[in-house]
Formats: C-alpha cells, sequence, structure tokens
C-alpha cells in the first residue's frame, strides 16, 4: 500500500491575478467563520435555536525579506494605490498554491476580491543582523480550497 503523507507547510508559491509573485517566506490564511445567531420565538420551549449568520473570511498575510537591486515595489505601490482611495480598482484575486516535496502543485486556495489593509515596514536595528521583513496584510471577500 502506497503511503499518503500530508502535505508540509513550507513549500508554496503566490499568484496575483495570475502573475506568480516569489519570495515570501510567510504567508498566514486566517480562519473563516459563520456566525451563529441566537433566535427564540415566545412559543418556542426554553431554550435558544441556533440560525446562520454572516460569513466572516480572515485576513491574508504575507512577509517577505526585502531583497537589493531585485526588490520589487509591486505589492507597496499597490498598497499606496488602496491608501489614495482607488479600492474599487484594486481588488485582486490571490492564490496560494501548496506544493508537494517534489514541487508538485498539489492544492490551492483562492482568495477573491483581496486589497491591501496594513504595510508594515521591518524595524531597524543598529545592533541586530536579522534579514529586514515587510509585512503585508490582505481583507477580502471569499476564500475557496480547491484541488
Amino acid at each position: 500500500m502506497a503511503r499518503n503523507d500530508p502535505l508540509r507547510n513550507f513549500r508554496f508559491r503566490l499568484e496575483i491575478d495570475n502573475l506568480a509573485i516569489a519570495g515570501f517566506s510567510e504567508v498566514a490564511i486566517a480562519e473563516t467563520m459563520v456566525e451563529a445567531i441566537d433566535y427564540r420565538e415566545g412559543t418556542d420551549p426554553p431554550h435558544v435555536r441556533k440560525l446562520s449568520g454572516l460569513t466572516k473570511y480572515g485576513n491574508i498575510t504575507l512577509k517577505y525579506g526585502i531583497s537589493i537591486g531585485t526588490g520589487s515595489l509591486d505589492l507597496f505601490n499597490w498598497h499606496a494605490a488602496v491608501s489614495a482611495g482607488q479600492v474599487l480598482e484594486q481588488r485582486k484575486r490571490i492564490t496560494i498554491v501548496v506544493q508537494d516535496e517534489a514541487g508538485q502543485d498539489k492544492t490551492r486556495f483562492v482568495v477573491t476580491d483581496a486589497w491591501p489593509v496594513k504595510y508594515d515596514p521591518s524595524d531597524l536595528n543598529a545592533k541586530g543582523n536579522e534579514v529586514m521583513i515587510e509585512l503585508l496584510e490582505f481583507v477580502n471577500e471569499g476564500i475557496e480550497r480547491k484541488n
């Protein structure tokens, strides 16, 4: 019988509107939740019923190292455009592709209508030797898992 090992979380790539974007050290996909609403009518038994409420899609957080000479400003400029009020024009589809150890695509998380809400450049410390990491956080209106 062949082994069916789970996927590891260290092989992935990102596509933003079908453009492959590489070089991320971390991608965090926050949880998706459906709110439960308590409801009771006067003639109901003495307990509440649970109804489904709104679905909330968690934010996506990207962390990446700043590269000398090869660093692109595309993600920073995307955040800057949203900051300038161009939210409707700047919504994009983000696809997070998880790969197996051989580098073959195995599953995808498709994030719809995403736009950046937070940009955090790395702290600087003259006594440190850490890599300079930028953080970009996105809100979205849907996360779907596809195989």
